[in-house]
This record gives structure tokens, sequence and C-alpha cells, in this order.
């Protein structure tokens, strides 16, 4: 069977919660203890178009009624009987009045500009006036502001500022390629010299350095330059075999150590194998450590 098109819609309760002055408070609570029938003629709700202040009239006594945001929802329950309950709606306002408040408050004229900008702005302050920052019970005072804090923010660590720099170098490939650039032409570097100079102009100190055993002339060629050259680079990659080997020293004793600490059968067999790899890598480099040190030897009898 359809519903007639005239029949007036089931209306969805709406809940607040109304703070009243002390003895205003006791006359509704017995209005509403007595059932009486003309609570309506006594207590009467007026509220203003801009939905936040209201005039509350409580036995022909008139009070301003403001309309706040509570920090959070409270849920509203019934029963009949003290034992089944029933859930009705979730509270979010609070309706508090006063006895010496204005009863018609001016209302807020409308933001002239037409920035959307500005007009966001607005409606923020708007809301905030309206923002109530304490709960409904006296231990909630303040807890808009003591549970509700903005989150503080975190101090980023080493490898978190290794990261960013990392980021911004990709973000910036032709900055990362001219201070390759630069490194690379230092590490190439034959001679150096440095001078710091003080404010009057004057030299105060003054410092030349070459690499020992090669004497720089002007009248140079170029076999002995592209000569030179390759010794650098012979030094360079001998001295990261050596750090490498180093390092796979550190990490090989560190397993012997382990081993001889551990009981477990199984789990001593892994570090053992482990170790074996290790000590093939050290065997490896080794081998090209002394490569290198004979190639560099051949270089320097040239």
């Amino acid at each position: 069977m359809s519903k007639s098109q005239d029949e007036v819609p089931d209306e969805v309760e709406n809940q607040f919660i109304l703070r009243l002055p002390l003895e205003h408070a006791c006359t509704v609570r017995k209005l509403i203890h007595s059932q009486s029938v003309d609570i309506k003629d006594k207590l009467k709700i007026d509220l203003s178009p801009d939905r936040r202040h209201a005039v509350v009239e409580v036995e022909d006594v008139q009070l301003a009624g403001k309309l706040v945001d509570l920090p959070c929802v409270t849920e509203s329950l019934k029963t009949h009987d003290k034992k089944a309950f029933y859930k009705t709606a979730d509270i979010s306002q609070m309706l508090v009045c006063t006895a010496d408040g204005d009863l018609h408050p001016s209302p807020e004229e409308p933001a002239a500009s037409t920035d959307p900008n500005v007009i966001r702005k607005n409606e923020r302050e708007r809301k905030k006036k309206g923002v109530w920052k304490h709960g409904i019970t006296p231990p909630l005072k303040n807890v808009r502001k003591k549970r509700f804090r903005k989150t503080k923010t975190k101090v980023p660590d080493v490898k978190e500022m290794e990261e960013i720099r990392s980021t911004e170098n990709i973000e910036s490939p032709e900055v990362e390629k001219e201070v390759k650039r630069l490194l690379h032409s230092d590490a190439e570097a034959i001679s150096t010299r440095w001078e710091v100079i003080a404010e009057d102009g004057t030299k105060e100190i003054e410092s030349q350095g070459s690499i020992p055993g090669f004497v720089i002339s002007s009248g140079m060629n170029s076999y002995k330059q592209s000569h030179i050259s390759s010794v650098m680079k012979i030094q360079k990659q001998i001295c990261k075999k050596e750090k490498k080997l180093h390092e796979i020293q550190n990490k090989t004793q560190r397993q012997k150590d382990l081993i001889m600490k551990v009981e477990n059968l199984t789990l001593k067999n892994h570090f053992q194998s482990v170790l074996e790899q290790l000590q093939v890598q050290e065997k490896q480099k080794n081998e090209k450590l002394i490569s290198l040190q004979e190639k560099l030897q051949r270089f320097l009898k040239k």
C-alpha cells in the first residue's frame, strides 16, 4: 500500500545540551519531573537567524544563549526500565545561557570582499567564535587544548638528513655534475698552492705542495705528464683497495668472535659459511692489491 503524498515525514530527532544558571536549572528540572502540560509556556527557546545566538525564557525570565560546538560528539541514551538502554542521538552542540548577556546581539556584517581567500578566512574566524574549548564535566576543562593539541614536528635524524640531501642532488643534476667535475680535477692535481689574505690585502700565510718524488717544471713534456697522471691513478686505486681490504678483515675478525661465542650448531654452521665467503673476498682483494703495488713499482722504475 502506497503512502499518501500529503503525509508528513517522520522528524529526525536532534538534541543539544541546555546549560542554565543554577537557579534556573533547578526550575527547569522541577518542570520536567512534574510532567506538566504547560511546560511549553514556561520554557521557550527563540533561535536567531545566525543559528548561534538565542533567547531562552524560563518562567518569564529571559536569558541570553549562545550555541557552541563541543570538542567531540557525545552519545545520548534512553531507558524505560533502567536496564535496557538504546541510543537516540549524537550530541555535538550546547546552548550556554547567561543572565547578564546581550539578548539581541548585533548581527555580523557580511564580508564586502569577493576574494575567495578572504571569504574562507572570515568563515574560519566565524567558526572559531562558536568553538567551546571545554568538555561538559569539570575534569575536562581546556580539553581541546590538552587532548587535541597540535602534533609536534619530528626532528629529522642524520639518516633522514642524508636522504634529503640526496633528493636535493637528484633534483639538481647540473649542480651535482659540476661538483663531480671539480672534485675530479682536484684529485688529478699534481701540485697545490694556497694562501690566506688579510682584510688589508696583505698575505699572511702562503703554502705550496707537490707530490713527493716528482719535480714539476714549466718545460715538462706530455709524456712525463701522462706518466705522472698514471702513477697518481694507481696510487688512488691502491688506497681504495687497502681500505676495502681493511673493512673485510674487520668483518672476518667479528665473524670469528661470533663463532667462538655461539653454541647452537646450526647457527655456528651459518656463521662459518659467512666466514668462508669473507676469507675468499679477502684473498681476492689481497691479490689485486699486490698486483697494483707491482704495477706501481714498474712505473716508478721507468
